[in-house]
């Protein structure tokens, strides 16, 4: 599943971008959606910066796999979730 964030409406109300942020964090991990597409769009980048701040606080990062840039289209993000882990260990036996 795969959901999507267009930032074009509120690109300068910093409280909504930060509320919209944090629910379609929270809905990605209610739904266990493995994609989030955010779009904050090209403009002069100040968005996007705004954007990765965001996702790079301590208490949002711990939330997600990874961030990923695209790189065809510079005004859009995807955040990768993973759920694959009930016990929050992953990887090989020793």
């Amino acid at each position: 599943m795969k959901l999507k964030l267009d930032l074009h409406d509120i690109f300068n109300k910093g409280q909504e971008i930060d509320r919209a942020l944090r629910g379609i964090i929270d809905e990605a991990i209610q739904k266990k959606a493995t994609l989030v597409e955010i779009i904050p769009g090209k403009g002069s980048g100040a968005l996007k910066k705004k954007v990765i701040r965001f996702l790079d606080q301590k208490e949002i990062k711990q939330l997600y796999h990874r961030v990923e840039k695209d790189g065809d289209n510079w005004g859009r993000l995807f955040v990768h979730f993973r759920f694959d882990a009930p016990t929050g260990r992953r990887g090989r036996g020793r």
